[in-house]
């Protein structure tokens, strides 16, 4: 054989050779990396499901409604936790409902709260919502008893600066920017508020108050009519109050109770409304001049995550505006044409710090004042002490 062809022919067997190798070479490589690839990203997982604090956290919520609820003031504590615990990439499992505790703050009612809360602590919850006003005896009773439990209660004011804190936050401004909507509304100044209890109650009172100094700020003519159920949660008592306020000539109402009763009865008649807690528009469009919101995930996002990360410091919450605590549902059309730019003016002026509801020397109905010139009541007096009425206030019974 010719030496130049034996060359080339062990030169190219070398070079098959070489491309067959390289080609396996290539294959090993690519499910090499493939491997790789699939461990990277467990270690990923792994870190991530290490590094996520809530990844172990149950939370406990005693509802004075329903988990289910589609409208009101259980709901709306609902929404915000479920809300919190999506956006801290929870899962609804890792929530505990307790529904329908009762708020009566007597012997059995407590009993009831306390027994609700240690069910949730068997189930492993680290820190546990009592969101009704009625629940703070009971819960103030579980915080001492499990003092590696953190408790925050709603609306109320017991606290002990450790384990238990409450929260709420500044509605009167939402019910105030409401109260604008309904006096620039009503043809026969006459506006209803069905309220879960009259002046023994500041909650109650300090939003009444906002929403009827709202009104006066634009209708100096109109009063607000309020009567009273004695409950917080009482469908029928809500309905009935709304009714005997229609049937009063008020052609605008408002409340503050649970349900969505009073705007269902309002639409009936063909009288507006104003919702609170949740939008109400859903259950009663031809009534509902706008709702007074709460945005509960604000406090239920901070909360878990100072417990997840260890910075529960034990103080209060208190939530306003600025802090997206509260806000009211855009106007629908049935509103006057002159109130958006009412309601944004004052807005403004909230945000802004400039000015505040509970500012300057306040006349009540009674023919007293509260407040000075040129200074606005602390947020402990509003929340905690308005137990008057302002002076275009018409208690009914």
């Amino acid at each position: 054989m010719n030496l130049r062809i034996l060359k080339k022919m062990v030169i190219g067997t070398t070079i098959a050779s070489m491309m067959v190798g390289l080609v396996a070479c290539g294959g090993s490589k690519t499910e090499t990396a493939g491997k790789e690839t699939k461990k990277t990203e467990k270690k990923t997982e792994k870190k991530e499901e290490e590094a996520n604090p809530y990844k172990d956290l149950k939370v406990g919520a005693l509802l004075i409604g329903s988990k289910d609820d589609t409208s009101g003031y259980s709901y709306a504590h609902s929404q915000g936790i479920r809300t919190a615990v999506q956006s801290l990439g929870m899962t609804e499992d890792q929530i505990v409902w307790k529904d329908l505790i009762p708020d009566n703050m007597d012997e059995a009612a407590d009993a009831k709260v306390i027994a609700a809360g240690e069910e949730c602590i068997k189930e492993g919850c680290k820190v546990i919502f009592t969101t009704s006003w009625g629940y703070m005896n009971g819960t103030k009773t579980l915080a001492e008893k499990y003092p590696d439990v953190y408790f925050a209660h709603g609306t109320g004011n017991l606290c002990n600066g450790k384990n238990f804190i409450n929260y709420f936050g500044r509605i009167y401004q939402a019910r105030y920017l409401s109260g604008i909507a309904a006096g620039l509304k009503t043809k026969t100044n006459k506006i209803g508020y069905v309220s879960a209890w009259g002046t023994d109650n500041a909650e109650c009172t300090g939003g009444i108050n906002a929403f009827a100094m709202g009104v006066a700020s634009v209708n100096p003519a109109a009063k607000v009519y309020v009567r009273a159920t004695n409950s917080w949660f009482d469908p029928a008592k809500e309905k009935a109050a709304a009714e005997w306020l229609l049937t009063a000539k008020c052609d605008v109402m408002a409340q503050h109770v649970d349900t969505a009763e009073p705007q269902v009865a309002a639409e009936k008649v063909g009288a507006f409304s104003i919702g609170w807690n949740s939008d109400m528009s859903k259950e009663a469009p031809n009534a509902v001049l706008t709702s007074v919101l709460w945005h509960w995930d604000a406090f239920y996002t901070w909360a878990i995550q100072a417990v997840g990360e260890g910075t529960w410091d034990g103080k209060n919450y208190l939530g306003g505006l600025n802090e997206g605590m509260v806000s009211i549902a855009p106007l629908s059309a049935l509103n006057d044409p002159g109130a958006q730019a009412k309601i944004d003016e004052a807005t403004t002026k909230m945000k802004e710090g400039s000015w505040d509801v509970f500012t300057g020397v306040i006349p009540t109905n009674t023919g007293t004042t509260v407040g000075t010139a040129g200074a606005s009541l602390s947020d402990d007096d509003i929340l905690f002490k308005t137990n008057w009425y302002y002076q275009n206030v018409v208690a009914t019974n």
